[in-house]
């Protein structure tokens, strides 16, 4: 498996970057309207298939939403073996009252947190980041 596994070392080099853009998350039942060269990502669910698209385009296609999220990634290339990662990312911000949606790709981490609060995320991750740069 590639990618960093030591907690440590996630965390320091993490770089956390806004996308540009909001996105949100929506099921669809009928697949044929999706173009998946503009899905962020998705996931097969019993109820239907879950994706991630510019809120613009589920609007374009007239899908229905209710959480509109910024997308951090997270620019530290994380195992996915690696172990507690993203549970110290989640538990950060849960502190500060931001939910966090945690989509796994093969090289980077992403996070899905609520559009008021993605300034606020990205200051506590790079504190967070410069927290462990003391240690």
């Amino acid at each position: 498996m590639s990618g960093e596994t030591e907690i440590d070392i996630l965390l320091k080099n993490m770089r956390p970057e806004i996308n540009e853009g909001e996105y949100v998350f929506c099921s669809v039942n009928n697949r044929d309207k999706v173009n998946f060269e503009e899905v962020v990502a998705f996931i097969r669910e019993k109820e239907g298939l879950t994706i991630i698209v510019e809120k613009n385009k589920a609007i374009s296609l007239g899908l229905d939403y209710g959480f509109i999220s910024s997308w951090i990634t997270l620019n530290v290339h994380s195992s996915l073996d690696a172990v507690g990662f993203n549970s110290i990312i989640s538990n950060s911000l849960s502190e500060y009252n931001i939910s966090c949606n945690v989509v796994a790709g093969f090289y980077h981490d992403h996070l899905f947190v609520n559009i008021k609060d993605s300034n606020r995320a990205i200051s506590i991750l790079k504190n967070l980041s410069k927290k462990v740069c003391k240690s």
